[in-house]
């Protein structure tokens, strides 16, 4: 798999924070992408995690931190538990869905507009959302580097 370098751009804070963001989320994907469900759900380090786990995961991730909190939108939280019915392409599907509604929320609003939903947390506003959905992102990307590595041998972003 040849290495895809992030996205280098001119443009300004929201439309770089996107760009890095769908860069990271396009990344996870190519980790994935061909892995059999026997390998996606297969979990290679003590702590469980699995490339199906990550996908989920992430899903939830903007889900939770978008939506629910930023947006106030009483949305289901997806579960990010790896289930026995579950396949990597549906996975895929419903975080590619997330991302659509996640992209339009945060194209709509200021930068510095505060979540409407603090729950138990600190507030925070949108940038604050999208540069620790950035983090995490990247941070599980990581971790989906190291999963694929293991099961097919591929490197690279």
């Amino acid at each position: 798999m040849p290495d895809q370098k992030p996205p280098r751009l001119e443009g300004g804070e929201r439309e770089t924070l996107g760009a890095l963001l769908q860069y990271q989320r396009d990344s996870l994907l190519r980790k994935v992408e061909g892995v059999d469900e026997d390998a996606a759900r297969r979990p290679l380090v003590p702590s469980g995690t699995s490339l199906l786990w990550l996908v989920k995961h992430l899903r939830r991730a903007e889900t939770v931190w978008v939506l629910h909190r930023f947006a106030g939108h009483d949305v289901e939280i997806p579960d990010d538990t790896v289930q026995q019915d579950d396949t990597l392409g549906a996975a895929i599907d419903a975080y590619r869905a997330t991302w659509t509604a996640v992209d339009a929320v945060v194209s709509s609003a200021a930068l510095d507009e505060p979540c409407r939903r603090v729950d138990d947390e600190a507030p925070a506003n949108l940038r604050w959302v999208l540069c620790h959905l950035l983090e995490e992102t990247a941070r599980h990307a990581g971790h989906g580097d190291i999963l694929g590595e293991l099961v097919d041998g591929r490197t690279g972003r």
